[in-house]
């Protein structure tokens, strides 16, 4: 079944591939860019590692694997990212090596290496593209040992893998036994690594700190978790704004994966704050259950993107974490976050959903809480995940409606002492409270919301 759903990707890849843009400049080295011949025939690994740094954004330079310290425009003082990007089954170049080059290059002054490897990448046969990771590791080893031996420090050495490119980086680590500074793995590929040991893909000793995200589990990504945090977009599995069904396309099976790649390089630029809320379960996550990060703090929750140095120490600490969060379906992604805490006083047991719409002027965002059918009797305190797709961010009313489901008999009122609302990603953002609300079920009910007492 996995090998005839690659090989329909690999067909739908062919019929779908447009003209890639390639650089006109004959004194830059540009990535490989392979043609469908190559990948019907099948190609043998090469690897080319091409040099990008503030000074030359635009124009790799490609560098050569002995006496690197006769290459002046390669700093070894300086850090140094190397971007391996996974299976390429049409030999295209990836569209987003330009974007994570020019945002890289923005976080610091360093070294960005791209790994090309698109001939071994680049093969209908996703199989033996598996096969030549161990080699592509093999040669990039041997070029981080020789820049240590140069005197560059192991510990300033980052890898972002996506994809199969997440597992080469990871064997890269483990040849290193460990001592490289970091490895990020977006999207670790799934088909043939699903029951490999840690030996045989990425895991937390590759490196000395390695982060994961995940954003499509049930088909090309890997369960489970193999980072010292692993982030879950969205439970790691479906994207919203995906396609669901085959109709769609090349989309149906990239787009889940696609996604990994894309969350980044919108934290990289700083237009989407992600932050991740360590948890056992998504579910849990989306309960209300995991909204206080105390193994943090004073660190707010920890955050996707580059810089981790407010986390790594707790992280290191705490072994491997899970941490989740949800999205919506386009730029910038993040959503509209609060935690709701409700206190009934009905005097009849209800369940129900909880939907939560906040205004401001004309415009409003509406959120359903549905994960789980909640519980509202007397005196009772329930905690909710609020999550919006737009920022409003002066709130001017608010409407609450429970849906009990209940059609055919009387109306029941449900007493709310108290609803508070608390902005998780926007801590500047004044606590907004109500009192005292009567309300029926089923219906709406709106109030503008009030300060909170300092006491609750």
């Amino acid at each position: 079944m996995l090998a005839c759903r690659l090989v329909c990707l690999a067909g739908l890849f062919m019929l779908c591939r447009g003209q890639e843009d390639t650089r006109t400049d004959e004194s830059c080295d540009n990535f490989t860019d392979l043609n469908l011949s190559h990948c019907f025939m099948g190609t043998s690994l090469y690897v080319r590692l091409l040099l990008y740094t503030r000074s030359n954004l635009n124009c790799g330079r490609e560098l050569k694997h002995q006496h690197l310290s006769t290459q002046p425009f390669f700093n070894l003082s300086l850090p140094t990212t190397f971007v391996i990007h996974g299976y390429r089954p049409t030999g295209a170049p990836p569209i987003w090596i330009d974007h994570i080059v020019h945002l890289l290059a923005e976080q610091a002054d360093m070294n960005i290496i791209v790994v090309d490897w698109n001939k071994g990448a680049a093969n209908l046969n996703y199989f033996v593209t598996v096969s030549y990771t161990r080699e592509a590791a093999h040669n990039l080893t041997s070029f981080i040992m020789t820049m240590q031996e140069e005197g560059a420090s192991l510990s300033s050495v980052h890898l972002i893998g996506v994809s199969l490119g997440a597992h080469l980086a990871g064997f890269v680590g483990a040849y290193l036994k460990g001592r490289i500074g970091r490895i990020t793995g977006l999207d670790p590929a799934g088909p043939m690594f699903t029951s490999a040991t840690p030996d045989e893909r990425l895991d937390p000793t590759d490196a000395m700190f390695v982060d994961v995200l995940h954003t499509d589990m049930n088909s090309f990504g890997l369960q489970g978790a193999h980072g010292h945090i692993d982030y879950y977009a969205n439970g790691g599995a479906d994207q919203p704004g995906c396609p669901k069904t085959i109709f769609a396309g090349k989309s149906y099976f990239v787009c889940d994966h696609q996604r990994s790649v894309f969350l980044f390089l919108c934290a990289l630029n700083q237009t989407c704050r992600l932050t991740g809320y360590p948890c056992s379960t998504y579910s849990d996550f989306l309960d209300g259950r995991c909204l206080q990060c105390e193994a943090f703090k004073p660190a707010p929750c920890p955050v996707l993107g580059y810089d981790v140095s407010q986390w790594r120490d707790t992280l290191l600490r705490l072994g491997q974490t899970k941490a989740f969060f949800s999205t919506t379906a386009t730029l910038p992604y993040r959503k509209l976050s609060y935690r709701v805490d409700m206190v009934t006083w009905n005097q009849y047991l209800r369940w129900g959903v909880v939907y939560i719409r906040l205004h401001s002027g004309r415009n409003s965002t509406e959120t359903r809480i549905d994960n789980n059918l909640l519980r509202f009797e007397q005196y009772t305190s329930t905690r909710l995940l609020a999550q919006f797709d737009e920022d409003l961010q002066h709130v001017q009313k608010i409407s609450v409606r429970i849906n009990t489901g209940n059609v055919i008999g009387p109306r029941y009122k449900i007493r709310l002492l108290r609803i508070r609302f608390t902005p998780l990603d926007r801590p500047e953002r004044p606590l907004m409270c109500r009192f005292d609300i009567i309300m029926e079920e089923n219906m709406e009910v709106a109030f503008r919301p009030l300060p909170c007492d300092s006491r609750l």
